[in-house]
């Protein structure tokens, strides 16, 4: 018998995922002097967050440590159970290499015992969407490996867009280069940025000013969108009004999207900041790098 599980960075509601009946490991954050653990909104304070990094708290994401995963694995191996972790983008953090610690020493104590990790080479609903998708089929008698199979393909159709509204947020994550980050900043340039096939992050295209940012999210859903079975994720970090506009620009070309509206929770705001708005829906194919990876400091 198995069970899934995923992470925080999936960034699904608390409530969807109690739904659902998976439990989630909690993504750790700081700002202010205070470490916290995101709850996937259930206790969350987001005014707080934004508001502190409004007024120039720098906030900052850490790793769980080996001992974190053993803890959390641990009681499901107690109990006879197998784990399929379905997790968010292994090129985005560190904690994964803790992660392949914990389970070389717990696979010495419970050798019968497995945990599969599938990198959903996404971030945020990118990932959530993922885990929705294996969930459905696990209710309907998919093993692990039948889930995996399906899996490999689908992550090939989750399209991610976004766009952020302060270009230092990135740079000071290491995503963008310090004269990049002035001058976009300077020129109110906005690029559309998107998770490439390897989980990393790439630019596809750079617009000037919000509101033709918020157009272009809107075009790649109108354009993309490949059905209706899933739901079109608008999120948005404490900008709900540019959030609104999004999904009115979406439904005024594709009413049959079924749109969910969603904040982006404190560690991915850690990096992308306040006023960053993004979609993430199912499209024909995952999007392809156009431009240069974000990653390589372009």
């Amino acid at each position: 018998m198995s069970v899934i599980l995923c992470d925080s960075n999936c960034e699904l509601w608390h409530s969807r995922l109690s739904e659902l009946g998976i439990n989630f490991i909690s993504m750790p954050y700081s700002y202010g002097g205070e470490e916290y653990f995101y709850d996937l909104g259930k206790n969350t304070d987001f005014d707080k967050f934004y508001g502190a990094v409004r007024g120039g708290t720098v906030p900052k994401t850490m790793a769980l440590n080996p001992e974190n995963y053993k803890e959390i694995l641990t009681p499901y191996f107690e109990a006879g159970e197998d784990v399929l972790y379905i997790s968010f983008s292994h090129k985005m953090s560190g904690t994964f290499a803790q992660l392949d610690s914990a389970l070389k020493d717990l696979k010495e104590r419970y050798p019968e015992r497995t945990c599969t990790v599938f990198d959903t080479a996404s971030i945020s609903l990118g990932a959530g969407i993922q885990v929705e998708a294996a969930v459905q089929l696990k209710r309907q008698g998919a093993s692990d490996a039948e889930i995996i199979e399906f899996l490999n393909n689908f992550t090939n159709r989750v399209a991610v867009y976004f766009v952020v509204d302060d270009l230092m947020h990135l740079k000071r994550g290491g995503r963008l280069s310090a004269t990049s980050a002035v001058a976009g900043t300077l020129l109110s340039i906005k690029p559309v940025l998107t998770v490439g096939a390897d989980g990393g992050l790439c630019v596809l295209e750079k617009v000037l000013g919000r509101k033709k940012a918020i157009r272009a999210l809107a075009d790649k859903v109108i354009k993309q969108l490949s059905g209706t079975e899933y739901s079109v994720y608008i999120i948005d970090a404490d900008c709900k009004e540019d959030g609104a506009e999004l999904e009115a620009l979406i439904k005024a070309k594709r009413p049959d999207a079924k749109t969910v509206r969603q904040t982006v929770g404190p560690v991915i705001g850690s990096h992308c900041g306040p006023d960053t708005l993004g979609v993430i829906f199912i499209a024909d194919k995952r999007p392809v790098d156009l431009e240069k990876r974000a990653d390589d400091r372009s």
